[in-house]
């Protein structure tokens, strides 16, 4: 499946040449207002603007549960699909954080950091590694799919090799949220028709933030960027990986 077309599964079109401030002459804006054919071409051109840009830093979040977060903080390279973070869960019940360092391109995860993996496999006879690398789970974000692959898809899904049709956002259903400030930069704000949102510099047309209610949960993944331009992101290589098809056993007790 094309890079694009794996995006629109999760991120539903979005990209460029925001614009529009609250007011239209005298009149101020409602918030709920439908966008205007300029916005709707504008949105269309979003995460295409992204791949062009080359990358960016992002952190992506998800408050999956009372007082747990999980938090990706790294850099994407959008133009060839292939993120790192360091992957932090986080606890407000004084639980120490679970860290991890991750990679990862539309189809798969590199977990590094990995809490008794050398351990386990010196104990069955294989040589010590510092990654398990598995497939992504489905990308529809179904009950069940673990939340880093969720993240991990959601940030590769920003990027987009051309731009997608205008008329998605002129049914009615994709309106205008007002302005506000995501990390000292203004943004033009927008809902999208299936519940998403995405933040718009006002300066620049860069996408800033974009937010996804997850389906049967409480809470939204929200992933800002930052610092856009060429990113490039080495993956772990196989002399120091193993498949966690290779070693299922291993993969299931260390929890990849």
């Amino acid at each position: 499946m094309a890079p694009r077309a794996r995006a629109l599964l999760l991120v539903p079109a979005l990209t460029t040449a925001l614009l529009a401030g609250c007011t239209s002459g005298s009149a101020v804006r409602p918030v709920g207002d439908r966008v205007t054919p300029v916005e709707a071409t504008a949105l269309a051109e979003l995460l295409h603007r992204d791949f062009q840009q080359g990358g960016a830093g992002f952190v992506a979040t998800a408050p999956y549960g009372p007082g747990a977060t999980l938090t990706l903080t790294g850099d994407i390279d959008f133009r060839h699909f292939v993120g790192r973070a360091q992957a932090v869960t986080s606890f407000s019940n004084g639980h120490p954080d679970d860290t991890r360092t991750v990679f990862f391109t539309a189809s798969d995860l590199w977990v590094g950091d990995v809490p008794g993996l050398s351990a386990a496999l010196t104990k069955a006879g294989f040589p010590k590694r510092a990654y398990l690398r598995r497939p992504l789970s489905a990308p529809d974000a179904v009950p069940g799919t673990p939340l880093l692959d969720v993240l991990a898809r959601m940030v590769v899904g920003l990027s987009s090799t051309t731009g997608d049709d205008r008329a998605y956002f002129l049914d009615g259903r994709t309106t205008w949220q007002g302005q506000r400030s995501i990390d000292s930069r203004l943004a033009s704000m927008y809902r999208l028709r299936e519940g998403q949102t995405v933040a718009v510099a006002t300066a620049g047309n860069l996408l800033l933030q974009y937010g996804s209610p997850m389906p049967d949960s409480s809470f939204t993944v929200t992933v800002t960027l930052s610092d856009h331009g060429i990113r490039t992101v080495e993956l772990p290589g196989d002399d120091v990986t193993v498949a966690a098809a290779d070693q299922p056993v291993i993969a299931a007790a260390v929890g990849v």
